[in-house]
């Protein structure tokens, strides 16, 4: 199969780009208008619509068509997220600068750590995490915060003991649950070889304490990190992205 069959992936999503395109110019369309614009047989153009229909991204209204909150809620969520990285990477900057460590930035998707921005130096290839990566919020300290800045109970993001990547690793509900409230006290969130052997991390959610739009964490090697001195340079980190963004509408928390 090559990418111009009209069947594969590729092609498919071509496809639904094209058709999620013809609404910039219109809020609503009907089949035929949607067939025109386009440039689709009606048959597949009626095919794409009842499949975008099912998952909630076109809304359908009488004999047409428009976007569905799934994709108003999605374009909401980017424009958030973007504002969350462009208050956040100018101190991720100094930060990185300042300590010469792999420095992060991440937002709450789900059970998730989902991160948009990552800042490295020698030790970066160590660390695994990449910008539009995920892991566990409970497997790291940048998740870790993200939870309990948004006051998730353990049991909601690990409902009964899993097994982690390393011996390290939180495994346990009830030890997630005394942990989160150790950070919402302290402000600060610690992972020591708990998502990989020989890396440490510290992280501090953004936010006022009712509200959190993402983390910031510095990652380094264990050996030689030493994590109590970076406690007051991440708070500051999170607490100055937070001032940035102060006055604006991206102080709405990130839903989870």
């Amino acid at each position: 199969m090559t990418t111009t069959d009209a069947s594969s992936p590729i092609a498919v999503i071509d496809r639904v780009a094209v058709l999620l395109d013809a609404f910039r110019e219109a809020d609503r369309l009907t089949l035929s208008e949607l067939a025109r614009r386009t440039g689709f047989p009606r048959s597949s153009t009626h095919r794409m619509l009842l499949q975008l229909v099912r998952i909630g991204w076109i809304r359908r209204q009488g004999h047409a068509y428009e976007l569905g909150m799934k994709m108003l809620e999605l374009g909401s969520l980017a424009q958030h997220h973007d504002r969350v990285h462009q208050a956040a990477l100018p101190v991720m900057h100094e930060l990185h600068n300042a300590t010469g460590l792999v420095v992060h930035l991440a937002v709450l998707d789900g059970p998730d750590a989902l991160y948009l921005e990552k800042i490295g130096g020698r030790f970066t290839l160590s660390v695994p995490s990449r910008v539009g990566g995920r892991q566990p919020a409970y497997r790291t300290a940048i998740g870790k915060a993200l939870l309990a800045g948004a006051r998730i109970d353990a049991e909601t993001v690990m409902p009964q003991p899993v097994v982690g990547p390393t011996p390290n690793s939180i495994g346990d509900p009830t030890r997630l649950r005394v942990e989160l409230a150790r950070i919402r006290d302290q402000s600060i969130a610690h992972d020591r070889d708990e998502t990989t052997v020989g890396v440490s991390c510290v992280a501090a959610a953004i936010g006022d304490g009712k509200h959190t739009v993402g983390a910031i964490s510095v990652c380094g090697p264990t050996k030689s990190m030493n994590s109590s001195a970076l406690v007051a340079p991440v708070r500051m980190a999170a607490l100055a992205t937070w001032r940035h963004m102060a006055g604006s509408r991206a102080l709405r928390p990130i839903p989870a």
